[in-house]
């Protein structure tokens, strides 16, 4: 009887003991489920989080970005359209925002215009009550002007960068806008694109790709190894006579008819508008072989200039890869990718007439 007594005991003991234990790991648990998410992380704190630019700076940004000011060109204005930002942008330069743009958003052509790059009026960005400015890196003194008025600064490549910058750049901008998938889209569009024209172009002898000479806005501006057109024309699959240049954006006319490139490609997004006729009717360059052949082109103009670095930049490789190398790339209908493009990353559908236009360029209007 004493045996079983002690025993009883023993079990009331040890159900204590066990409840006990229960009791201290449900404090535990409650103890974590209502304090750890009051534990911010580096890159979310107190309704903050950090981004790093393409200049390498830390910015401290709002978790929540709602109102946004652009001071540059560049294709600032369309990686925040791709990544569903549009409508948060309260100012950029007047002079930045293409023809097309207008039409696919004609609330832009009201948008308060605070200044551009380094001539930027910071009070009338103050009044704003930006969240974020989008600035060009090769704007310090505006950029610094407005930090110092205590707005955060996100700098971006606006056309100095290559394809890997690029794309990092959209990444930033997705994580900066909350749209980190979108932009990861964006960045497989475009490995896919490039990736299609490299296999097309492979097989091609060096000695016979073709040899392209950019002409910018002016018959001896064009790009060195240094600058996008480098970028733009390669991955096409063609070779920029101009790249031992490097940096520098100038020529001779006798250079360029040493050069005595294959193709010429014409572009106004630097300097004024050259109709390929006036190309063709040059004295100077009647002898070089693009003029002989009648391979002078107009780089097209979507949204945004086709032969500079933006979203829709693939599209313009493609074009010059099917301009230079029609043979390889037959069964590509440029139009029902630009098309699908723009509803895919635009949200906009793009009419044929509109596709036309983008192919036919024709000078600003003033």
């Amino acid at each position: 009887m004493e045996k079983k007594q002690g025993q009883s005991e023993v079990n009331h003991t040890s159900m204590k003991i066990i409840a006990a234990i229960i009791a201290a790991a449900l404090v535990i648990v409650l103890t974590a489920i209502f304090i750890l998410p009051l534990v911010s992380s580096p890159q979310d704190t107190g309704g903050a989080r950090t981004v790093t630019d393409m200049i390498g700076n830390t910015v401290v940004i709002p978790t929540d970005i709602n109102r946004i000011v652009i001071t540059c060109c560049g294709g600032a204005t369309h990686e925040v359209m791709v990544m569903g930002g549009s409508d948060r942008i309260v100012a950029q330069p007047a002079k930045c925002i293409m023809p097309q743009l207008k039409v696919m958003k004609p609330g832009f052509s009201a948008v308060t215009d605070a200044g551009s790059f380094d001539e930027v009026n910071v009070e009338q960005i103050v009044a704003l009550h930006p969240d974020v400015v989008v600035a060009a890196v090769t704007s310090e003194k505006g950029n610094t002007k407005i930090r110092e008025a205590g707005i955060p600064v996100i700098t971006v490549m606006v056309g100095r960068g290559n394809i890997s910058q690029l794309k990092r750049e959209f990444t930033i901008m997705g994580n900066l806008l909350g749209n980190e998938q979108q932009a990861a889209s964006l960045n497989t569009y475009w490995d896919t694109k490039l990736a299609l024209v490299k296999e097309r172009v492979a097989g091609i002898p060096a000695e016979q790709k073709i040899r392209v000479y950019y002409m910018l806005g002016k018959t001896t501006h064009t790009n060195g190894g240094g600058w996008w057109g480098q970028e733009f024309i390669t991955a096409a699959g063609g070779i920029n006579v101009a790249e031992e240049l490097g940096t520098i954006r100038d020529t001779s006319v006798e250079q360029l008819v040493r050069w005595n490139p294959d193709v010429i490609i014409l572009s106004s997004n630097e300097g004024t508008f050259i109709p390929v006729d006036e190309v063709k009717n040059n004295d100077q360059l009647a002898s070089i072989e693009a003029v002989r052949n009648n391979r002078i082109y107009e780089c097209p103009i979507g949204s945004f200039w086709w032969d500079r670095p933006s979203p829709e930049a693939p599209l313009g490789i493609l074009w010059l890869a099917k301009t230079i190398y029609p043979e390889k790339f037959t069964d590509i209908d440029l139009k029902a990718e630009t098309q699908a493009f723009f509803r895919t990353y635009y949200g906009y559908n793009l009419s044929d007439q509109e596709y036309e236009k983008f192919l036919n360029p024709q000078p600003a209007k003033n």
